[in-house]
């Protein structure tokens, strides 16, 4: 077992070059942007207050690798896992990173009850599966040395933690069985399969892995990579390599924040699926990994990310509010959004 590392915080963003963001933006004098119109509406103002006074928070990493049995898988599920490891420290921060190899059920719920013990409301939890796992109908089991950890007995333990936000991607065969168990509001689940009954061992944990070290995974170019854009990624990757190798997909990976569903396999506004994912980043690229090392900048940086977080939301309830309205609220994240990042910007 790998001791725990210091070495991110929680890292919840949007994207830089946001798609709604609104031509024309420019810096007034002394490099402030400024707008004309009318002052920005109370809900606006609470957001930024509320950014600006946000307590630090931490993100608490798990990546377990379970049973191989045979020489290959062990091989394989080891490698994938000291991946994920390797891209982790190298995000910057404060947060903890723990992986374990093939423990048994004592260790992982040792380790749990450390999480407990540790985290607070504020903070973040992601825990990541790889392995093989089964599903008799019922419930279902990750294969461990030793009894099964199963579903149900995971997400006890999650819900043990009182990290509120919690992010769980199981890359296991037969996945798909663990998300009515492991959902709940303010949970992220992920899933290499759809279902519990696609039993073939994975590919999805290799992509997923490869996301979290890939710039091409950063789809909006804001130097880190979302638990959707991970998602993405791995999905897309996963099924070109079935149609490259011209075999019958195996494995259907799914996504499930809003605490109710089954997963679906995109995430859009319209299924209500990915609001949370979008908003929650789980490795930090170049600059941002940067000044999340500098204790100067990391005041700015989590500012920065609060604001992003508040424009991905903001884009998720876009078609319940009057446009009028959206593109108030829209415009003043993004100057608040632009001063932050014109300061963190500086030498």
């Amino acid at each position: 077992m790998k001791t725990p590392s210091v070495v991110g915080r929680s890292p919840w963003t949007g994207p830089r070059g946001h798609p709604d963001a609104l031509v024309g933006l420019r810096a007034g004098p002394g490099g402030t942007a400024r707008t004309r119109g009318s002052a920005p509406p109370m809900r606006v103002l609470v957001l930024l207050l509320a950014s600006a006074l946000a307590a630090p928070a931490a993100t608490f990493y798990l990546t377990i690798a379970g049973l191989g049995g045979e020489p290959d898988y062990v091989q394989r599920f080891k490698m994938w896992a000291d991946d994920i490891d390797g891209s982790l420290k190298k995000a910057g921060g404060d947060s903890s990173v723990t992986t374990l190899i093939a423990p048994q059920l004592a260790q992982i719920r040792t380790h749990f009850a450390e999480l407990a013990r540790q985290a607070k409301p504020a903070d973040s939890l992601v825990v990541m599966l790889i392995g093989h796992g089964t599903w008799d109908g019922h419930d279902y089991k990750f294969n461990i040395p030793g009894p099964d950890l199963t579903a149900t007995e995971l997400a006890a333990l999650l819900d043990r933690v009182p990290a509120q936000r919690q992010l769980v991607v199981n890359m296991t065969s037969s996945s798909g069985g663990s998300i009515e168990q492991l959902r709940r509001a303010n949970r992220i689940v992920i899933a290499a399969t759809r279902t519990g009954s696609e039993k073939n061992a994975t590919n999805f944990a290799r992509y997923f892995a490869e996301a979290l070290r890939e710039p091409a995974a950063d789809t909006d170019k804001n130097e880190s990579v979302s638990a959707l854009e991970a998602f993405r990624y791995a999905q897309t990757k996963t099924t070109e390599f079935f149609d490259t190798q011209k075999r019958l997909a195996t494995e259907h990976s799914v996504i499930e924040d809003t605490g109710k569903g089954l997963g679906e396999r995109t995430a859009t506004a319209d299924n209500g699926e990915g609001k949370l994912a979008a908003a929650f980043t789980v490795v930090r690229l170049g600059a941002n990994a940067a000044a999340a090392r500098d204790p100067g900048k990391r005041p700015l940086l989590d500012k920065k990310e609060q604001l992003e977080q508040n424009i991905e939301k903001l884009k998720f309830e876009k078609a319940a509010m009057p446009a009028q309205e959206y593109k108030r609220q829209l415009t003043q994240l993004l100057l608040e959004l632009a001063r932050t990042q014109e300061a963190l910007e500086k030498p």
